[in-house]
């Protein structure tokens, strides 16, 4: 199959700060088995530093705001903080990647991986959805992706945020849908 949904930033200490988490984490689960049950693939995204990586921060840069020292330790790689959700399992064939920025493809080889895989339509899957998800539905498009927003598979700590991204700007470029209609 050439789908693949990107299930993005369902770590640990991201789904914990999100109102309604469980029924996201459910949302989430059932989109998976779906696509895995449509012979579709599934790929991990998760923001993560090691030492190297926060060295190599510009001070200019806005990731630099968000990884101030007080926090580098929970944005750590081998946080618990930034490890996938314990509710959420992927497989071995899965693609995984850990990206230091805030759009999926910019720091990892998440394209190498999915075209090798035949990927040609993304569904996509993340927290937040005017970070993670506005970010990779802009880079998939300079990649020439197909795709799909889960609406009720994103949010965003601003709930009028994610009702404009997905109500007014996705649908411009990107089909926007619901879990059930997968």
């Amino acid at each position: 199959m050439t789908t693949a949904l990107l299930v993005m930033d369902f770590q640990t200490g991201i789904v914990g700060r999100i109102p309604g988490a469980e029924a996201l984490l459910g949302n989430v689960t059932t989109a998976i088995d779906t696509v895995r049950g449509q012979g579709g693939h599934v790929g991990w995204v998760r923001v993560a530093f090691d030492d190297a990586d926060f060295a190599a921060i510009p001070s200019t840069s806005v990731m630099a705001g968000m990884v101030t020292s007080e926090l580098r330790d929970a944005m750590h790689a081998d946080s618990p903080a930034t490890q996938i959700h314990a509710q959420l399992t992927p497989l071995a064939d899965d693609v995984v990647v850990r990206k230091t920025r805030v759009g999926a493809f910019t720091t990892t080889d998440l394209d190498a991986q999915l075209t090798d895989r035949g990927v040609t339509k993304l569904v996509l899957a993340g927290i937040s959805t005017s970070g993670v998800v506005l970010s990779t539905v802009r880079e998939a498009m300079d990649r020439d992706y197909a795709i799909t927003v889960l609406a009720d598979a994103c949010a965003d700590p601003d709930p009028a945020t994610h009702e404009f991204l997905t109500g007014t700007l996705f649908p411009r470029h990107t089909t926007v849908s619901s879990v059930g209609d997968l």
